[in-house]
């Protein structure tokens, strides 16, 4: 609640003390004069004697209520009104064996991409986000929704290991392209991670880029990991875990072209921050227009106020006149 002329309230405390003031200037002296009270100073009061301050209380209630009802009090309700839409956005996200490489420390690949997209999509408003994971196959972990707590929840069960190991680059790309055929944005992306190299012979990736260009959906592609050689994770049944190296191998040619080929862009993430930055700049590039307006209604509650003052002051002329008259 605001007032539109809150000035008014700074006099309500002078008004109150003016009329404490002015009573009791008034009532200095006494209109009848008795010989003495000593006689019945020791009765005890009856209620309506204890009560004599009742008229006063509603006057000074009906005052501060009138003075409030002045400031013009009022409630603001606001409407908000979304034009236009957001981009609808499919993230495919590679979960070979590879990914568990920990050459981004202290997590594997797979862990902190996971991390940056899930603050990849803490930033998102109006979005619709779907989430295809592929190894050997590939499948739709999450259909596009706007709903980012269950988006949440199904990239937290993301794991290494969930379909046959390989590495289906094109089919990744087809399946992500899948999930916005559909779609009427003004605005579609598909933005791919992976690790490695094309190596499972179904869908060709120029092929799956091709129906990604028809449909108006821009591939921002990134390659995933440092050049050379990283720790990968072995899991003896007698030793427990070891760790060997792998050498990295990261299509880089193909991921270029099959973004190149849609109006995308190709990065190379060699660590954790380097993988959040490339999605900032990917949030910059792909900006979506969203216009708000937002309509702002006023409720006034003088009325709330005003009408409580005015039975508050007939109360009290009428207890003046009746229960608590004052003589002559």
């Amino acid at each position: 609640m605001s007032f539109q002329h809150p000035w008014v309230l700074v006099l309500l405390p002078l008004a109150l003390i003016s009329l404490w003031a002015l009573r009791r200037w008034v009532g200095r002296g006494a209109a009848l004069r008795y010989s003495g009270i000593a006689l019945v100073s020791g009765l005890p009061l009856s209620p309506r004697q204890r009560a004599r301050s009742v008229p006063a209380f509603l006057r000074y209630s009906a005052l501060v209520l009138a003075l409030i009802a002045l400031a013009r009090p009022v409630v603001a309700d606001h409407h908000e009104v979304v034009e236009g839409e957001g981009i609808d956005i499919s993230i495919v996200l590679d979960i070979s064996g590879s990914m568990r490489a920990l050459d981004f420390q202290p997590d594997d690949r797979l862990e902190v991409a996971k991390s940056v997209i899930h603050e990849f999509v803490d930033g998102r408003r109006h979005d619709r986000i779907a989430l295809v994971v592929f190894a050997a196959k590939a499948f739709t972990q999450c259909p596009l929704t706007l709903d980012y707590g269950v988006l949440h929840r199904f990239l937290d069960e993301v794991r290494v290991g969930l379909i046959e190991d390989g590495t289906a680059i094109g089919l990744g790309i087809a399946t992500g392209v899948k999930r916005l055929a559909n779609s009427e944005a003004k605005s579609k992306m598909l933005i791919l991670l992976t690790d490695g190299v094309n190596n499972v012979p179904t869908v060709d990736p120029a092929t799956a880029a091709e129906a990604a260009r028809a449909l108006g959906v821009r591939i921002y592609a990134i390659g995933v990991g440092k050049e050379g050689t990283a720790p990968y994770p072995v899991d003896h049944p007698v030793l427990g875990r070891r760790y060997t190296q792998i050498e990295t191998q990261i299509d880089e040619d193909l991921l270029k072209r099959v973004a190149e080929q849609t109006g995308g862009q190709y990065f190379r993430a060699r660590s954790g921050e380097g993988l959040a930055r490339i999605f900032e700049l990917i949030d910059e590039l792909e900006t979506s227009r969203i216009e708000t307006t937002i309509y702002t209604n006023y409720h006034q509650l003088s009325g709330y106020f005003l009408f409580p003052a005015l039975i508050l002051l007939l109360l009290e002329s009428l207890l003046a006149v009746t229960l608590y008259r004052v003589l002559p």
